[in-house]
Order: structure tokens, then C-alpha cells, then sequence
């Protein structure tokens, strides 16, 4: 049996414990630039002054010192927490699981279709698209943060246990299909695009024992492009998530007025930003992760 069909030997607390630890960081470093990026995305109308990009970002604070505008962009933090280390273990730690399935049953179907080196990479990135797919079950706690984070007036004092009373579970699972619809490519592209950095730039044989530098270089590959396949339908999904619970809109309409007010290269709006932002905080994140999960478990198999 080659290694690739060998089942891995990585324990579950190191993939739960190196995944959770990434999310915190990420968490730490990154929730004003995710707040930045969600406000942007919400954002219809033309930005051409850096007034115009102040007042989009900060709102009613934007003529307030930068002392207080910069502590404005940590809104939702409480459901960040949550969602962000929970999507980061479900994800991180949940999609070696599945490539350890596609080794066991299908190596030799995926070979024989790419070839063993490409092979190797698509089963990675198939695992990484049906983890995508599961984050969908974390949609409450997502829409909660980004309507924090986007219109913030959708609570008008209310807490968790109150809106639920309020509006029902469904109305946090609004845009579930287009969020799926968003993760699966998305995620299939991020470890996708990782396995053939690790394969054909960096030409790694065991990918878990990469050293830090080479996760950083491929993670930049696979979070560049996992931001560019979901960039349209991340538009979407958020425009959807950030109405508020007594306006929605379907993801159909948003799709046609966009088109109608906007032009289509509004679903790249954000995008240039979003890599600039965005990314360094999903390269930052991937590369923790797939550094601390190795590390983990060489501490546990020592203790």
C-alpha cells in the first residue's frame, strides 16, 4: 500500500486543537479586516474619495478621532468567536478526514483519471469542496456576526435568545443554498489550489511535512484562489445576510437588481480588497493550521 492510501496517523485532538488554535489567531489579528471587507461588499453605491470609503467603513463615526473609528470595527465579536473557531475545526480539521476516506476508497479512480501527482492534489481539494459544503450547519452563527458587523440595527437592543424568539431558526438559515452554492467551490479551490502549490511548486511528497515557510507560500495559492472563485456568489450570500430580519430579499432578486443597478462587475465588488485583506487573513490562518496540527501531534505522540 503507498503512503498516499495509508490512513493518516494525525490524531484527532491535534487536527481539533491546531485548527481551534488558528482560528484564535486569525480571530485576534484579523476581525476589523473582515469587518472592512463585509462593509464593502454591503456597500451600492460608487466609492470615488477617500471620504466616500471613510463613510462606507466607519458610518455615523466617521468623523470621530481614529482612536475610537478603529474600535467601531469590532462589532459582533461574541458570534465571531464562536462561528470562526468552530468553521475553522469543522473545516481544517474535518477535511483530512475526508481525504483520508479518498485515499482508502478512490485512489485509484481519481489516478486514474489526473494522474497520481494531480490525482493526489483534486482528492485534497474534493475533501476541502465537502467540508465547504457542511459549514453550512454554522450559517446562524454567521449571519448573526455579519448583521453585526453590516447593519447592526437588525438587533435594536435584542439578544440571541430574542431574535430566535422573534424570528425563527429558518430565518438565520436564509441563503443556506447560495451559501453552499459559495463554499463549495470556494473550499475546493483553497485546498485545491495549497496541494498544488505543495506539489508542483514547492514538489513536497508528504505534504504534512511541510515546514512553515512552505505553507505560507501554499497557502497564498489556495486562498487567491478559492477569493476569486467565490468572489461573485460571496456577494451574494452577504447581501442576503445582511438585510434586515423584517426585509429579506432572495438571492434571485439581489441577483437581478445587481445586474440591473450595478452592472455585472458588481460581483467582483470588493475583490481587490478582499485579496488584499481577506486573503492575508485566510493565508494566515490555512498556514497556522497546517503547521500547529503537525506539531500537535508530534506532542502528543512524545508525551
Amino acid at each position: 500500500m503507498s503512503k498516499d492510501n495509508k490512513r493518516s496517523t494525525q490524531s484527532g485532538a491535534a487536527r481539533l486543537l491546531g485548527s481551534a488554535t488558528s482560528a484564535i489567531f486569525e480571530l485576534g489579528v484579523f476581525h476589523p479586516v473582515d469587518t472592512i471587507s463585509k462593509r464593502l461588499m454591503t456597500n451600492q453605491t460608487r466609492v470615488a474619495s477617500l471620504s466616500q470609503f471613510n463613510q462606507v467603513i466607519f458610518r455615523k463615526h466617521a468623523a470621530e478621532p481614529f482612536g475610537k473609528r478603529f474600535f467601531t470595527l469590532f462589532p459582533g465579536l461574541n458570534f465571531a468567536f464562536s462561528y470562526k473557531i468552530l468553521q475553522r475545526v469543522l473545516k481544517f480539521g474535518g477535511q483530512p478526514y475526508v481525504n483520508d476516506f479518498l485515499n482508502q476508497n478512490f485512489m485509484k479512480s481519481y489516478d486514474s483519471l489526473f494522474g497520481s501527482k494531480t490525482g493526489k492534489a483534486m482528492r485534497s481539494a474534493t475533501a476541502g469542496s465537502v467540508m465547504g459544503l457542511f459549514e453550512v450547519i454554522l450559517l446562524p452563527l454567521d449571519v448573526l456576526k455579519i448583521k453585526s458587523q453590516t447593519n447592526p440595527e437588525a438587533f435594536k437592543g435584542r439578544g440571541v435568545l430574542r431574535i430566535l424568539k422573534d424570528e425563527g431558526i429558518t430565518s438565520l438559515y436564509r441563503g443556506w443554498g447560495w451559501t453552499m452554492a459559495r463554499n463549495a467551490p470556494g473550499s475546493f479551490a483553497l485546498f485545491g489550489g495549497n496541494a498544488f502549490a505543495k506539489e508542483y511548486i514547492l514538489k513536497l511528497e508528504n505534504y504534512d511535512k511541510a515546514t512553515w515557510g512552505q505553507n505560507f507560500i501554499s497557502s497564498i495559492f489556495g486562498a487567491s484562489a478559492s477569493l476569486i472563485v467565490s468572489a461573485p456568489l460571496d456577494v451574494i450570500k452577504t447581501r442576503i445576510q445582511n438585510r434586515s430580519f423584517d426585509n429579506p430579499e432572495s438571492g434571485v432578486t439581489i441577483v437581478k437588481n445587481t445586474i440591473k443597478n450595478e452592472g455585472i462587475t458588481a460581483f467582483f465588488k470588493g475583490l481587490i480588497p478582499k485579496l488584499l485583506t481577506t486573503g492575508p487573513k485566510l493565508v494566515f490562518s490555512f498556514a497556522l493550521a497546517q503547521t500547529f496540527i503537525p506539531m500537535y501531534d508530534n506532542l502528543f505522540k512524545k508525551a
